[in-house]
């Protein structure tokens, strides 16, 4: 059988969904959220992560299209759309089995430590590199599943969700949540990233320890947006609680191997580590006393009240 745009146009009109519970909408959901990417060029190889773009355009056509009492999860139709036969997983290591097996997971942590990445059949993906079948199959998509939302769709592909939720929080100076917040992973996945990417940019993508900065061609970049206080027992994605650091400094600013006084100089205990550097670099006992990288704007300044309660965490005098 040819796999040509006709082929394609049928699979997306008789996706495998659940109907136990009225039409499952997450399917229909995910590809439109691919579309969207693919159109404005943030998927660039046949590799589609589950990333925090993909996830909050997700919920960007969930809320807009979605009617029905159920649950939005991005792990359900990332995961079952093997099952349509040109939606594929790749991987990660130690997992193969698992997924050859098509052992179910069912939640976005768990399916991140197991999937690398999802990919289309190949002639699928060279389809999608044109607007006009980009366009048709959305058109297809939403007359299958969506008939009375038509009139909607251009305007949700103009705007970009995860730019916005980033903007949003960066108005606000970032966002605290109840526990009862953290029962929507895939919001909480995606509010996280923007939290971590906004402090980052904050600190021009620099890290504060050592001030190393190296981006991309793509915009990547070395840096991680840390949390002073951990989410996982204060859930305060404030900006005043968010350092930018590297992988290295920011593994050892976890483990309380270094802290940051009141005068936002850094704090490093004797005996916590043994180090050798390399010749002509700096080890981290040579950054003692110095200022650490400051936001530029003094509104987003590290909150004194979380270096305190970290410095006391780890005794670091």
């Amino acid at each position: 059988m040819t796999k040509d745009l006709t082929y394609y146009a049928k699979r997306f009109v008789k996706l495998r969904v659940d109907r136990a519970k009225g039409v499952a909408p997450h399917k229909p959901i995910l590809l439109l959220a691919v579309l969207d990417l693919l159109g404005k060029e943030q998927i660039h190889r046949n590799e589609i992560y589950l990333s925090p773009e993909l996830t909050a355009n997700f919920l960007k056509f969930w809320h807009r299209f979605v009617a029905s009492d159920h649950h939005s999860n991005i792990a359900l139709p990332f995961f079952h759309l093997t099952g349509d036969n040109f939606w594929h997983l790749m991987p990660n290591p130690g997992f193969e089995a698992a997924i050859a097996a098509r052992v179910k997971f069912r939640t976005l942590p768990v399916l991140r430590a197991a999937v690398k990445y999802a990919y289309l059949d190949g002639e699928l993906f060279a389809l999608l590199q044109t607007p006009q079948t980009r366009t048709e199959l959305t058109t297809i998509l939403i007359q299958a599943w969506f008939p009375e939302k038509a009139g909607e769709i251009a305007e949700s592909f103009t705007y970009d969700e995860f730019e916005a939720v980033q903007q949003s929080l960066l108005d606000s100076g970032g966002a605290t949540y109840n526990v009862e917040d953290l029962k929507d992973q895939d919001q909480i996945f995606v509010r996280n990233a923007a939290f971590r990417r906004n402090v980052v940019k904050l600190y021009d993508q620099r890290c504060a320890f050592c001030k190393l900065r190296v981006v991309s061609w793509d915009g990547a970049n070395i840096v991680d947006g840390a949390h002073i206080q951990p989410f996982a027992e204060f859930r305060d994605d404030r900006f005043v609680n968010g350092l930018a650091l590297c992988k290295n400094h920011h593994w050892a600013f976890d483990r309380g191997w270094f802290g940051v006084d009141d005068d936002y100089r850094i704090v490093i205990p004797w005996a916590r580590f043994k180090e050798e550097a390399a010749v002509g670099s700096r080890g981290m006992m040579q950054f003692r006393g110095e200022r650490i990288e400051l936001p530029r704007e003094e509104r987003f300044m590290p909150s004194l009240e979380g270096l305190r309660w970290h410095r006391e965490r780890w005794e670091i005098g």
